[in-house]
């Protein structure tokens, strides 16, 4: 009746928030029902613009108002959930106009036909919805869902090109995923085992134990062994999802076969959706047991996602599984970094998300143009990028320079920040170790990098960019690899701030 009646009485915010849950439905819908190839394309942009500047409005009220609880809190909305919706939205909306050139010239090629393109785009829209649930939704058994439907819909994503390999990379993910997702709902019901059987919590609807808000303010009264236990399963089962190794195996295959934009979207948020489950559920442990028993589980996965990502960087030929590698190292740093704690550690672990999420999608994207161009993903064939597409390959030498560390792009400072604070919480041994492995990880990326961008190719290749719509893409995300390397804008600082501070209240 509650939800009734506040779909009755719509608010601002409330019409705001079912917008943009709507909209990515409402563009699939319109691609089913129209068909034909640049319609459909034409849709997806829209719906991913109206997505984005919807988001950033709401983006812009958390700012002013912290959190939004709408429907008797069925959805919640604070200052860490924003940071995963902003990032959702745009790299939805980047996506989106990059799919155009790129689908577009695999359409061509014929390696889909209509009726895939058709599906593809009804994925796509689907699969954005999926992801826009997490953080918007308060009841931690309706988040493992929308974390399980990410799954089943970019699965689909992953073998639209219907070939042995996708087929193989699909299947591969999605029982890795599925097992790896029943651990975390397992700890779900562990959390909330807990929460019913408090005894000194007051009498409530059975409903709202299982909501986030209400497992967090409980949380100083848990039993500390059935906390611990439950969160050992979130961070196998969300860890699986959001390829924290060892648990990583699914991730370089998937990322590897999807299409381009899809391996974006993998990569620069749905493993951050899964992260997000992780720490949602870190704050109800720190707040029943104490931060050390749940940092020490960080600290141990982040730095083991780190040295397994190292080593295969280092040892990688193929272009694409190098840069789904990275993507383990970088969720590794995060995971390392909310272990580390502290303002400065929470902090950094938060704009690093938001950097990998920029920087990431910059690299896939080149990688899909220069795959595109070169008719090959080994990177011993690919040299001289920088010669025969001069655009794509001053943007792709940027994401790999931004990727590794260097300043002054986004990733040295938050880079900077995660190491300041693990040496300054006394995790010496971790620190060091953490930046003996990135010491290895620049070479073996910068050698990569240096040859195929300046090396003289083997092949004639024909001088030249395959579109210009793909740069304008590209060209968004180097604007923010720049700018956040040299200045974060106020309000994103203080939706960071706000952040750090719903950690430091536990």
């Amino acid at each position: 009746m509650g939800m009734v009646n506040s779909l009755i009485k719509m608010t601002p915010e409330t019409s705001l928030i079912m917008s943009i849950i709507l909209t990515p439905i409402l563009g699939g819908i319109l691609v089913t029902i129209f068909k034909k190839k640049r319609l459909i394309e034409i849709i997806s942009v829209l719906s991913t613009s109206i997505i984005f500047f919807l988001t950033f409005f709401l983006f812009l009220y958390i700012v002013d108002f912290k959190k939004i609880t709408l429907f008797n809190e069925f959805f919640y909305i604070d200052s860490l959930s924003m940071i995963v919706l902003l990032l959702i939205s745009f790299v939805s909306l980047v996506s989106s106009i990059y799919s155009v050139n790129y689908m577009g010239k695999q359409y061509q090629d014929g390696l889909v036909d209509d009726k895939h393109l058709i599906r593809y785009y009804q994925g796509f829209n689907i699969f954005i919805f999926t992801m826009l649930l997490v953080p918007i939704l308060n009841n931690t058994g309706l988040i493992w869902v929308a974390v399980e439907a990410t799954t089943l819909i970019s699965v689909l994503l992953i073998m639209i090109y219907v070939k042995e390999d996708a087929i193989r990379s699909a299947w591969k993910y999605l029982i890795i995923a599925t097992v790896g997702l029943s651990f975390a709902l397992i700890g779900t019901v562990f959390f909330y085992y807990a929460n019913i059987h408090d005894p000194f919590v007051s009498v409530q609807p059975e409903e709202d134990k299982v909501n986030w808000t209400n497992m967090l303010e409980n949380s100083k009264t848990l039993d500390p062994m059935i906390v611990k236990i439950a969160f050992i399963f979130i961070i196998i089962g969300y860890g699986t999802k959001a390829g924290i190794a060892p648990m990583h195996t699914w991730l370089p295959d998937a990322h590897s076969e999807s299409p381009t934009p899809i391996s974006a979207m993998l990569s620069g948020v749905l493993l951050n959706c899964a992260l997000y489950g992780i720490l949602r559920f870190y704050l109800i442990s720190s707040g029943a047991i104490g931060a050390e028993f749940s940092d020490n589980l960080l600290i141990i996965f982040g730095l083991l996602s780190v040295g397994i990502a190292t080593f295969s960087i280092l040892f990688q030929k193929d272009m694409k599984r190098m840069l789904a590698y990275s993507s383990v190292e970088h969720i590794g740093i995060v995971t390392l970094a909310f272990g580390f704690g502290g303002l400065v550690g929470i902090y950094g672990a938060l704009l690093h998300m938001i950097n990998h999420a920029i920087v990431k999608p910059l690299m896939f994207f080149a990688s899909g143009k220069i795959n595109q161009k070169y008719k090959t993903k080994a990177m011993f064939k690919i040299k001289g990028i920088v010669t025969i597409m001069p655009i794509t390959g001053i943007m792709f030498l940027i994401g790999g320079l931004a990727i590794v560390g260097l300043p002054p792009f986004n990733i040295f400072l938050s880079k900077f920040m995660i190491l300041s604070s693990g040496f300054s919480s006394n995790n010496m041994v971790a620190s060091t170790v953490l930046i003996i492995l990135l010491a290895i990880i620049f070479i073996g990326f910068i050698k990569n990098l240096v040859t195929m961008s300046f090396g003289k190719p083997k092949t004639q290749i024909n001088s030249g960019e395959l579109d210009n719509l793909s740069i304008v893409s590209m060209g968004m995300l180097v604007f923010f690899v720049i700018m956040l390397g040299i200045y974060i804008p106020e309000p994103l600082n203080i939706l960071i701030n706000d952040a750090v501070h719903i950690f430091n209240q536990v």
